[in-house]
């Protein structure tokens, strides 16, 4: 019992961990500083991070093949190049190894039943993924799919650690009270909320490539209300001529989709509500409908920020990519609620 424990709690802190590293990711972009270690795994061939603008030079000098899409003149400021770094030593030094570690005590059970064994694999098997990713990211120089494709891996190696963590309670002999959810209203409504999940994950994944496509943020102008929010450019409708340019517009409908199906599903939950007396899952989507309407605000206040001398405000934009991951969590965590309890019953 002592073991289940520390591997129970030790699977919540890496939950805590990942999404601090999720966080940091953002941070990294919104200060511009995604290729500021050039090399992977060191940085600019070294393990710290306090690379002196010389250093920088001599660098570049000595390895020409890395320069990045900024140019061998650009110099990367101490605290861009700590971003970066502390995001790799907070995945590299602790949570990869960490992962590993909570994998040996969980087989170390003498049985610890498939659903244990296949979750703590997954979450190894994701986090070494996620390693590879990471370094393809570098690789790229940020190229846009390739972001999008990190953190959609850190968005699912996230929810594994969640699976992992709740079935290690399941096994314990008891289910969170927040996770239990009326079989009748599960049965019907697992399709449903698989297909909210999926959409927001596509929302915050076609939002990944308006932040990292060069100009696509400006690409329903800058004109403030309502040319630029809610219309684009001026116009409610238009023809899609280049897809990543344009990434903004295609987004902006994704979200809208969402919000109609959000709200439908919030509803239509509540209008359900006698057949479910502890209301659990209309809880989780009233939940993840409200992160999701609050996060299109957010969205709308980004685009109107503009100015002439500042450009966007860039903490909106983090503010957005981390109520678009809470979001898809929660969805994620409401489907995983009523797999369980469907499956229970079964």
């Amino acid at each position: 019992m002592t073991e289940w424990k520390v591997s129970k709690s030790l699977t919540a802190w890496l939950l805590g961990l990942t999404i601090v590293v999720i966080v940091l990711g953002g941070l990294i972009r919104i200060y511009d500083a995604g290729e500021s270690c050039p090399d992977w795994p060191l940085c600019f061939g070294t393990l710290g991070f306090d690379v002196s603008e010389e250093e920088q030079e001599a660098w570049w000098t000595e390895n020409p093949d890395e320069i990045d899409s900024r140019g061998s003149g650009h110099r990367y400021s101490t605290f861009q190049i700590f971003t970066e770094w502390f995001h790799r030593f907070l995945a590299g030094v602790f949570l990869g190894p960490l992962v590993l570690v909570n994998w040996y005590f969980l087989r170390k059970e003498e049985d610890p039943g498939k659903e244990i064994r296949f979750a703590s694999t997954l979450t190894v098997i994701l986090i070494i993924w996620q390693g590879a990713i990471g370094w393809l990211t570098v690789e790229m120089d940020n190229l846009h799919w390739s972001v999008a494709l990190h953190l959609s891996s850190a968005l699912a190696f996230t929810i594994s650690m969640f699976w992992l963590w709740l079935t290690i309670t399941i096994v314990e002999g008891r289910i969170p009270s927040w996770m239990k959810i009326e079989h009748g209203i599960s049965r019907r409504w697992r399709g449903r909320v698989t297909w909210l999940s999926i959409g927001a994950f596509v929302s915050i994944f076609s939002g990944t490539f308006v932040s990292t496509t060069p100009g696509a943020n400006l690409g329903c102008g800058v004109d403030g209300m309502p040319d630029s929010w809610p219309l684009c450019g001026g116009a409610l409708m238009g023809s899609v001529e280049d897809l990543m340019l344009q990434s903004q517009f295609i987004h902006r409908w994704l979200v809208g989709l969402m919000l109609i199906s959000m709200g439908a599903a919030s509803y239509f939950i509540w209008k359900e509500g006698k057949e479910d007396s502890k209301h659990t899952l209309r809880n989780w989507i009233w939940l993840a409908t409200g992160i999701f309407a609050t996060n299109a605000s957010i969205g709308a206040i980004y685009v109107i920020s503009w100015n002439m001398e500042e450009g966007f405000f860039e903490f909106l934009s983090l503010v957005h990519l981390v109520l678009a991951s809470l979001t898809f969590l929660t969805m994620a965590a409401a489907w995983i609620g009523c797999v369980i309890s469907t499956e229970e019953v079964a």
